[in-house]
Formats: C-alpha cells, sequence, structure tokens
C-alpha cells in the first residue's frame, strides 16, 4: 500500500472513530440539549456528499469512512430530532 494511501485510511479511521464515543453517550443518555440541530443537519449532509465523491473518484477511504460516519453521525441526528420534536409537544 502506498504511503498517501495508508494516512488516507488512518484519516478515515480516525474522523470515524471520533464520532462513535458521542454516539454512544447521545444513544444512551438521550441527552442532546448541548447538541446543535442545524450543526449535525449540516455535517450529516455533508458526510453523505462525501460519499457521494467518493463513489465518483473510486476512494474506498472516503466511501468506507464517511458511511461509517454517516451511520454514526445520522444516529446523533435522528436523536437530537426524536428530542427536539418531543420536547415541543410537551
Amino acid at each position: 500500500m502506498e504511503l498517501f494511501s495508508m494516512v488516507g485510511n488512518l484519516a478515515a479511521c480516525l474522523t470515524t472513530i471520533s464520532f462513535l464515543p458521542q454516539a454512544i453517550k447521545t444513544i444512551k443518555s438521550k441527552d442532546t440539549r448541548q447538541l446543535s440541530l442545524p450543526m449535525y443537519v449540516l455535517f450529516v449532509a455533508g458526510v453523505a456528499l462525501w460519499i457521494v465523491y467518493g463513489l465518483y473518484v473510486n476512494s474506498m477511504p472516503i466511501i468506507v469512512g464517511n458511511v461509517i460516519t454517516l451511520l454514526l453521525a445520522g444516529s446523533i441526528l435522528v436523536v437530537k430530532i426524536k428530542s427536539t420534536f418531543s420536547a415541543k409537544r410537551s
């Protein structure tokens, strides 16, 4: 594997893993008061676009890293949306 492929794979792993603690904490506690809904909407949209780009340039580190990040950040977003709308109904 060439050096830049290893760098890309490492970058994908690190940025993807960085969302794991927040996703676990958010899913367990259901506490999203400190999380910004607009930030997560924009971030998830951006990650989805990175997947499209990764598919276009056929880059597995970009595709795999962003698919996993999309699942993690998307799960946080779902919890945030649910808690935002349930708080408004109360």
